[in-house]
């Protein structure tokens, strides 16, 4: 959770998280919550590049802090999930007091039965097996929603982007250093597309097959008997992908920029290198969808 880290093993709850004690709450049963400090808070949201027409979903919102820093410094919106009563009051409390009750709002929720699909940003502060978890989920949402964490990974999907902050007062984790993440929801484009190149002032044929592992893109660009390689990232739904020169069409490096939209993708492609180079509209129609693979059985992760 990104505020909290909690203990529910004496609530009935399917939210199970082990971890050391650090700061309780009296009373309240089997419950630890670790904050995350306001430096960390702070640092995830701009990673986030959040602004006024976010929406942020706080998948274990604590006293509130991440709710509504995004709301009153950043003018998004949101809400925040959280099973502890206790918490849930005192982040309302913390969301009027600031003067964001109208924007943030806190639900008592499950996170894995939280309906994710207004989000265009997520945050969280889980172990790693609750993030696999709810991997699926969000790989589920609309291609460039943002996910940033605190401390703990996403297994083989790695993080676009990720920092390191020096918090001398953390004692949970890797004391006096917290972990930052951030991942963009990839388009999905595994499978196989039908496009048409100019080769030779001619236009010609291809077909593109995608092997992806998340954002990263491997593959293969084949024109009749002849194909090459090529290797790409996404980005949301931004694509990049670049082939080499030798066994590309008319030998010549291609490069290739675009926004995938469904079953389209469309934008340009730089041929060749140098002052030589030349640029040109291209497209790209699906023909067979695939699916994504995984560098690792899931089960293996820890």
């Amino acid at each position: 959770m990104n505020c909290s880290r909690k203990l529910l093993t004496g609530l009935a709850a399917s939210v199970v998280l082990f971890t050391a004690p650090a700061m309780s709450q009296e009373g309240r049963g089997d419950v630890v919550y670790v904050p995350t400090p306001q430096i960390v808070v702070d640092e995830m949201l701009t990673m986030a590049k959040i602004g006024p027409t976010d929406f942020l979903i706080d998948l274990g919102s604590g006293d509130g802090r991440f709710v509504i820093t995004a709301t009153q410094k950043y003018g998004a919106r949101g809400f925040g999930v959280d099973l502890d009563t206790y918490l849930l009051r005192l982040a309302r409390k913390n969301a009027q007091a600031a003067g964001v009750a109208d924007r943030a709002s806190f639900v008592e929720q499950n996170l894995f039965e939280t309906d994710l699909s207004q989000a265009t940003v997520i945050s969280s502060y889980l172990l790693p097996a609750m993030n696999l978890k709810l991997r699926p989920k969000i790989l589920a949402m609309k291609p460039g929603t943002r996910i940033v964490a605190h401390d703990y990974h996403m297994g083989d999907w790695y993080p676009d982007d990720q920092r390191d902050i020096v918090v001398p007062e953390k004692k949970v984790g890797t004391a006096g250093v917290s972990y930052v993440y951030l991942w963009y929801v990839p388009a999905r484009v595994a499978g196989k597309w039908q496009t048409q190149l100019n080769v030779g002032g001619k236009e010609m044929p291809y077909e593109i097959a995608f092997d992806q592992l998340f954002q990263t893109l491997d593959g293969t660009l084949r024109g009749g008997a002849d194909s090459v390689a090529l290797r790409g990232k996404l980005k949301g739904d931004q694509i990049t992908f670049t082939t080499l020169p030798k066994g590309s069409p008319g030998n010549q490096r291609h490069q290739f920029t675009g926004k995938v939209s469904d079953d389209t993708i469309t934008g340009m492609v730089r041929v060749g290198d140098g002052a030589a180079a030349r640029e040109t509209t291209w497209s790209a129609k699906l023909a067979t969808r695939g699916e994504m693979r995984r560098a690792k059985d899931e089960s293996e992760e820890h």
